[in-house]
C-alpha cells in the first residue's frame, strides 16, 4: 500500500537509516539568521522526507556519474538548500532548476545561488514533484526516500530516451542500476533511461561481396534489459548479449552463411539506423518496427507490493 507522509517520514527513524542521525532535530524548528534571514536546520522535517543535505564530494560525484556538460538541464527534485543545481552550474556549466515543497528554502536557495554567483544559470521554484513536469531535463538528481522513487519511476521511465538520473542513497527496486559510486560510504545510483526497443522489425544489411540481406527479429524488454530472436529464413536464432544504453542498441547473431555478425544501431521512434560488423568489413544496419511498440516492461506505476517491500527493506 502507499505509505502516509507521516509514514515515509518515521520509517527511516524508526528503522535505523542513514537519516536516523538526525531524528533529534525533528520538531526544533528553523533556525534564524541574526539578519533575520531563514536559515535551515539539518532533519528539519519537510513534506515527506526531512532534510539532510548531500555532502559536496557526493554531489560532484553524482554529477560525474551523469556526465553533465554546459549543454545540459539538470532539474533535482527536492533541491533543499540548492546545493546540487549550484554545483551543476558552478562546476560544470550546466543549466539548473531545483523544485521544493518548502517555500522557504526556495528562497534560501536563491540566496545561496546568489552568493555563489549563478544565479542567472539556475532557478528554485515552490512545487509539488508529484505534479510537476520536468521533462525537460537531461539530467535528474534526487535524494528521496524508497517509496518517493518508486512512485516517480513510471514518470522517470517516460522522460526522453537516454535522460540521466542519479539518486543518492536509495535505488529503484528491480529497476537495474547502469553505475554505483560510493563517497565516504554513500552510495549514488545512475540509472539512463531508455528507449523503446521492443516488438518485432525488420533489418536490411549487405553481407558477403555486397550482396544483400534481410533479418525479422524481436526484442523482449523490461526496463533496459533486453532478450530476443532472429529469423533468417528458416533458421531462428537466438541473439547474442543484446543491450540497450539510453537509445543506442547493441547485439550479435549467427548469419545464416555462419558468419557472427555485431550490430550497433540508434533508435529512433519506429526506426534504428548504424552498423553490422562481421570478418568481412562492415555495413549500414537500418531497421523498421513491424506495428505498434509494446509498453516497456516496468514502465508502469508502481505496484503496493513494490512500496511494501521497499519500506520493508528500508528497515532491515
Amino acid at each position: 500500500m502507499i505509505r502516509s507522509q507521516k509514514t515515509s517520514l518515521l520509517a527511516p527513524l524508526l528503522r535505523g537509516s542513514a537519516l536516523v542521525l538526525f531524528a533529534t532535530f525533528l520538531g526544533c524548528g528553523t533556525l534564524v539568521a541574526k539578519d533575520g534571514a531563514y536559515e535551515p536546520m539539518r532533519g528539519q522535517a519537510g513534506k515527506d522526507v526531512v532534510w539532510i543535505p548531500t555532502p559536496p564530494e557526493l554531489v560532484t560525484r553524482m554529477l560525474e556519474m551523469a556526465q553533465v556538460t554546459k549543454d545540459d538541464f539538470v532539474v533535482d527534485l527536492g533541491s533543499g538548500d540548492g546545493r546540487i543545481v549550484i554545483a551543476a552550474a558552478r562546476e560544470f556549466g550546466a543549466r539548473g532548476l531545483g523544485l521544493e515543497y518548502d517555500e522557504k528554502m526556495v528562497g534560501f536557495a536563491s540566496r545561496n545561488a546568489a552568493t555563489a554567483g549563478v544565479s542567472g544559470r539556475v532557478e528554485f521554484r515552490q512545487a509539488d514533484i508529484f505534479k510537476t513536469d520536468f521533462s525537460q531535463a537531461d539530467v535528474v538528481t534526487m535524494y528521496l526516500l524508497p517509496d518517493l522513487n518508486l512512485r516517480l519511476r513510471s514518470t522517470l521511465m517516460a522522460m526522453t530516451p537516454g535522460t540521466r538520473i542519479v539518486s543518492h542513497q536509495f535505488s529503484m527496486a528491480n529497476w537495474k542500476l547502469d553505475e554505483t559510486s560510493w563517497v565516504q560510504g554513500r552510495p549514488a545510483y545512475l540509472w539512463i533511461v531508455p528507449a523503446n526497443a521492443g516488438g518485432a522489425w525488420e533489418a536490411t544489411y549487405s553481407r558477403k561481396a555486397g550482396a544483400a540481406a534481410s533479418i525479422a527479429f524481436t526484442l523482449e524488454q523490461q526496463f533496459q534489459e533486453l532478450k530476443g530472436t532472429a529469423q533468417l529464413g528458416d533458421i531462428r536464432t537466438s541473439l547474442r548479449t543484446p543491450s540497450l544504453r539510453g537509445r543506442e542498441l547493441q547485439f550479435g547473431f549467427t548469419d545464416a552463411d555462419g558468419v557472427l555478425r555485431q550490430v550497433t544501431a540508434t533508435i529512433d521512434g519506429g526506426r534504428m539506423q548504424g552498423r553490422i560488423a562481421g570478418p568481412d568489413g562492415s555495413s549500414a544496419f537500418t531497421a523498421e518496427r513491424k506495428g505498434e511498440a509494446p509498453p516497456v516492461g516496468g514502465s508502469a506505476p508502481v505496484t503496493g507490493d513494490e512500496l511494501s517491500n521497499a519500506m520493508r527493506q528500508l528497515g532491515e
